[in-house]
Parts: C-alpha cells; sequence; structure tokens
C-alpha cells in the first residue's frame, strides 16, 4: 500500500484512571486516529492544541515519538484537555468528569489550512467551530471525514460535504442502518457505521458493505472505534473496496483492544 499523507484536526485528552487504577494515558478522537495512521506506516499530521504543562509536552513528546508531525500543534496558555474516569468493579467506565482545556477554543489558522489543503485526507475530530473546518476543507475539494458520534453540541457537528461520515450506534443494526441513511441524506458522500460486537457497515447509497468483527482477548476497548477509522481511511484512500476497507479497519480496531489505551504507551501515575 502506498504512503498516504493524512491530517487530522482537533482533539487531545489526558484519561486519568482514577482509583483503584490511577493511572493516566494520553488520548482523544484526533489524536488516537493520527497516530494509528503513523503506526500504519504514512505521514500523520496532528493540528490542534495542547496546554503549557507537563501533560502538554507529554502528550507532544509521545505523539512525535510515534511517527506524528506535530509541527502544527500549538502550545497555549491554559490547561491540557483532560477526562476522569472511574472504573467500576465489574471494569466498566464511567465518564465522571471532562475539561477540554485550550481544545475548547481551536481552529486551525489561514496557514494551517494551507498545509491541510494538499493533504490526500484531512480527519476531523471533536472540534468546537461551528462547522467551519468542514466546510472549508469541503469548499476546497479536500477529501475529508469526521466522526460525528463523539460527544459535541450538534452545532459543531454535521456530514454535508464529508467524503466519508463516522458514526457509532452501539450494537443495534436497526439504528445503523437508519444513521447510515441518515448521514447519506444530509449530504455525506459515504456513510460508515461501527455496531460494537455486531461489526460495522457502510453505504454510498449505491453500494453497501459489512463486516463483524474479528475475535481478541480484550485487555481494553479505549480509542477501537478511532483505530477503525484509521484502519478504514488508509484502504478507502488508497482506492481499495467498500468490503476491504471495512476490513482493515477491523483488523486496526482489534489490535488496538489487545492493549490499554488508544495506541501503545506506558501509563503514568496520577500526579
Amino acid at each position: 500500500m502506498s504512503r498516504l499523507r493524512f491530517a487530522v484536526v482537533g482533539d487531545n485528552c489526558v484519561d486519568r484512571f482514577q482509583s483503584p487504577v490511577n493511572l493516566a494515558l494520553i488520548g482523544g478522537n484526533a489524536i488516537n486516529v493520527a497516530v494509528q495512521l503513523a503506526l500504519l506506516g504514512h505521514e500523520a499530521y496532528y493540528f490542534g492544541a495542547v496546554g503549557r504543562d507537563a501533560d502538554g509536552e507529554r502528550t507532544r513528546d509521545l505523539i512525535a515519538s510515534n511517527g506524528v508531525n506535530v509541527d502544527n500543534l500549538r502550545m497555549l496558555p491554559g490547561n491540557t484537555a483532560f477526562t476522569n474516569i472511574d472504573v467500576t468493579p465489574s471494569g466498566d467506565r464511567i465518564f465522571a468528569y471532562e475539561d477540554f482545556g485550550v481544545c475548547q477554543d481551536y481552529v486551525p489558522s489561514d496557514e494551517d489550512f494551507r498545509i491541510l489543503f494538499s493533504m490526500n485526507h484531512v480527519h476531523i475530530g471533536w472540534i468546537c467551530d461551528r462547522g467551519t473546518t468542514r466546510r472549508r476543507l469541503a469548499d476546497a475539494g479536500t477529501s475529508v471525514s469526521q466522526d460525528v458520534s463523539v460527544n459535541n453540541d450538534g452545532i459543531h457537528l454535521g456530514t454535508e460535504g464529508l467524503d466519508v461520515a463516522f458514526g457509532s450506534a452501539g450494537e443495534d443494526r436497526g439504528k445503523a442502518a437508519t444513521m447510515m441513511r441518515g448521514f447519506l441524506t444530509k449530504g455525506a458522500k459515504l456513510a460508515v457505521v461501527t455496531r460494537g460486537s455486531e461489526g460495522s457497515a457502510a453505504s454510498d447509497g449505491r453500494q453497501y458493505a459489512e463486516t463483524g468483527i474479528t475475535p481478541v482477548s480484550i485487555v481494553d476497548t479505549t480509542g477501537a472505534g478511532d483505530s477503525f477509522i484509521a484502519g478504514f481511511l488508509q484502504a478507502h484512500i488508497a482506492g481499495d473496496t467498500l468490503q476491504a476497507s471495512l476490513a482493515s479497519g477491523r483488523e486496526c480496531a482489534a489490535r488496538t483492544c489487545c492493549y490499554v489505551g488508544g495506541f501503545p504507551q506506558e501509563p503514568r501515575p496520577i500526579r
């Protein structure tokens, strides 16, 4: 597979697993997708913001060490985004508190856009920009995707102009089908929906494909959906079929479930 140039725009986050785990990992939709694309052998550029704090420095250094270009990562006054996660005795995760930090006000600059326009593809994660980044990239003819299932106000989400709209429907096949139709009706060229243990499906309104999951011994599902996006995009942008692209996403997601966090890293104790 040829080496492609991808950019990922949007969020980053420090996941702080509370007692009894007491460990912190770097993640976030956009960060996870960028790192996974780099690990798949592509040029991956991250556009986002972190605070001028220890978490920001750790985020920058960690993703750079995994091959992501951080030339357009901004370090701003304020704190890096973080999420406090409670873990129940049964192992379920409860997102107890989120602080979006300097991510809250991040939007790409005009200079950033000049670079984004040169990419083979741009993926957008969580971003509070009223859809500006999506529309500007689409208007310029840049191939663009977005995860529209992120926890964000609807005013910042939309599918019009997207080459690929990604969503998550849990394990509800009916919901997934409805979601895909909605994405296509509202302007996406291709709709891709994950269905948990029921696999994933994709449609452009003419073709339809679906696949199951790759069974693995699950360690942690954090970031599996983001890894699916990276795996799907690398195949789809290279010109593979919908079926092959879903399979690529499935395999990437399965690998991520075999370790803790959205990409391989050494967790750090919460200070």
